[in-house]
């Protein structure tokens, strides 16, 4: 969609990247995702925090690349043919339940670690079908050019008490992936807004681990309790808070689901259209994974479940300028967004 901005050689994007997953990945995902030119320029001692926002995003979105065979092939795609990808937002789904083992409850586990990094919340979506919020936060200095986060809580007490009981067996378990160092490290992000290389190198992964089920064994009953009301609290036991999907902003959203469905990808059938018809989106059906239960007897039982996928969207200008200038339209909706979620519902249970 973008122009491509090389990233800088030397800049920190660059140096925070290589140390961390080295110059063949580094050089892989900065050709194909898209960068704010100020953020591939910054160099100096002290990494600021969009940059540490944008190598976060950066590596959370080679995470879900991985993960998902068709986003991996939708995106060696865009290498073959000098195309370019614009990350518009990241999706965690999280559980509004105190309790969590040493986990902070719902978003909470997230936005603690988005606060530092420069984000704040840009709208509220009450998710009534599926008996969630979703809650979009953007990054104050570049809304539009560093990726969103859209952070959904289920609420457990909408449901039946044994489907409480089951959810709760499941995620007593989990722990913090945030150790009292990266919490340090985070204070002083929040308070100075820049890090030196060393602590970005040293922080920037336990953030990434924050992304993950942090929550151990399940058992297949409890699983086949969450799935009989809630295809997403199913979903969360067994993927935890990794990305759910990443997306793609492109220029025309019609025009690539038709060229990707011609591509034969898993792509949904129809393009969800907002309120206010500047927002549409669709989406690759999300990869299934398989996963371990625990059966009655003790023993461990594999089975094939939903993980995660690759969203597309397509946004146009609010009609009103800013500060004499067009803005893209950052929102979301509420409709749509219940329609995507249906990408990882379980069609082999």
């Amino acid at each position: 969609m973008e122009n491509p901005v090389q990233v800088k050689t030397g800049s920190n994007l660059q140096e925070v990247l290589n140390q961390i997953i080295g110059a063949e990945k580094t050089s892989q995902l900065t050709k194909v995702l898209v960068v704010d030119q100020a953020l591939s320029e910054e160099s100096g001692d002290k990494v600021s925090r969009a940059v540490i926002a944008q190598a976060l995003n950066m590596l959370l979105f080679a995470d879900l690349i991985e993960r998902v065979p068709a986003a991996k092939q939708y995106v060696d795609h865009c290498l073959a043919h000098n195309r370019t990808v614009m990350h518009d937002h990241g999706a965690v789904r999280t559980i509004a339940l105190e309790g969590m083992g040493s986990l902070p409850a719902g978003e909470t586990a997230i936005t603690r670690v988005l606060q530092p990094l420069g984000y704040a919340l840009k709208g509220l979506y009450p998710l009534e079908r599926l008996k969630m919020t979703g809650r979009s936060y953007a990054q104050v200095e570049y809304p539009e050019t560093i990726a969103q986060f859209f952070i959904s809580e289920l609420h457990p007490e909408k449901f039946s008490a044994e489907f409480q009981h089951a959810l709760e067996h499941v995620v007593s378990t989990s722990n913090d992936p945030l150790t009292q160092d990266a919490k340090a490290l985070l204070n002083e992000l929040e308070s100075s807004q820049s890090l030196s290389m060393d602590q970005a190198v040293e922080l920037l992964p336990v953030l990434v681990s924050c992304f993950g089920r942090q929550h151990g064994d399940i058992t297949l009953a409890d699983y086949t309790v969450l799935l009989n009301e809630s295809a997403e609290a199913a979903w969360i036991s067994t993927e935890g808070n990794v990305f759910n999907h990443v997306t793609d902003r492109v220029e025309d959203v019609d025009a690539l689901s038709e060229e990707q469905k011609a591509l034969g990808q898993p792509m949904k059938a129809t393009v969800e259209k907002s309120q206010t018809g500047r927002v549409r989106q669709t989406a690759f059906h999300a990869a299934q994974v398989t996963r371990s239960f625990t059966a009655e007897d003790g023993s461990s039982v594999e089975k094939q479940v939903p993980g995660s996928f690759l969203e597309f969207i397509t946004r146009l200008p609010l009609p009103e300028e800013v500060e004499g200038k067009k803005v893209l339209d950052l929102g979301f909706d509420s409709s749509n967004a219940q329609a995507i979620f249906k990408m990882t519902a379980n069609t082999n249970s």
